[in-house]
Formats: C-alpha cells, structure tokens, sequence
C-alpha cells in the first residue's frame, strides 16, 4: 500500500502541471481546471493497481476531458462561448525568447479561444496541445470523426478571422 501510494504520488507531483494546463486550455477557468484534475486524480488513485500497468497519463488525461465533458452536459442546453482564457498564462515550454513578445503571443491567442464554441475548443486543444489525430480525439470525445473534423474546420475559420493571429499560427497562407 505504502509503495503504491508513492508511485502515484510520483505521478502527481510529475504530471499534475500538464493535466491542470491541458483543463485550463480546455475550459478556461483555472478554478474549474483545477477542479477537473483533482476529480480525476481522485478517481484514478482508486483503480491506480490497475492503471499504473498501462498508460497512466492517457488514463487520467480521459479523465480528465470526460470531467470536462460532465460539467458541459450540466450546463445549459446549448453550446456557448467559452469565455475569457485570460488565466491560460501559465508558463509551458516557452520557446520564444523575447518574454513580452511571448505575453503578446499568449494573450491574443487566449482572445481568439475565447471566441470557439466548447466544443471548438476541446478540439483544438486535444488536436494541437495534446497532438491527438482525428480519429484519437474522436475517441476521446466519443463522436464520430466527422463531428470532429467539421468542429476543426469551424475552429479553424474562427481563428483564421481574429486579427493578430498569424496566417502559419491558425494553419492559413502566410
């Protein structure tokens, strides 16, 4: 029991940042992002004998998006604007060396997320923060891949619209 508990608390102290800024990105509240890991944290500390064998990150991570995906099925009943992003300014893997270009950077692109639908923006994060394919966030979200590449496309158009965004940034002509 003592090493089990150790070895997911290896696991949380090793990958809670990433799991916290994958919800974050996903719904944009860094409370409600908060809330969704330590769900899935707790769920996963239960079946942790079985998950640890496997892919435990992926495990979690689901979990994570179908928290998410709970909280968005007890709203109300229509998909809305997601809001503002402006507390997605954790640092992750800065590649810019100019730090207030960087901020610039982060700000616009936190904006042009808040205008996507829910369902958008899962998207976009699971194809681009996490690098899922198509059909692996299909998966994850339990729709079938054209649900998923018609959202992608809409997501896309969205963003392509918002000024300040770069054409290369949102996938257009540079």
């Amino acid at each position: 029991m003592r090493e089990r508990d150790e070895d997911f608390t290896a696991f949380v102290v090793a990958r809670s940042g990433r799991l916290v800024y994958i919800a974050r990105m996903l719904c944009g509240d860094a409370a409600l992002a908060e809330d969704l890991v330590q769900t899935a944290l707790e769920k996963a500390y239960l079946r942790w004998d079985k998950i640890e064998m496997g892919d435990p990150f992926g495990y979690v991570r689901q979990a994570v998006v179908n928290q998410h995906l709970s909280f968005l099925r007890r709203r109300p009943w229509r998909e809305r604007l997601s809001g503002s992003a402006a507390e997605l300014d954790q640092d992750f893997h800065r590649t810019v060396t100019d730090p207030a270009h960087d901020v610039e950077r982060r700000l616009v692109l936190n904006a042009a997320l808040g205008t996507l639908t829910r369902r958008e923006r899962t998207v976009i994060v699971l194809r681009y923060v996490e690098d899922l394919t198509e059909v692996q966030t299909a998966a994850v979200l339990g729709v079938a891949v054209g649900t998923i590449k018609s959202a992608h496309s809409r997501a896309l158009q969205k963003l392509r619209a918002v000024p300040g965004l770069s054409a290369s940034y949102v996938g257009g002509k540079a």
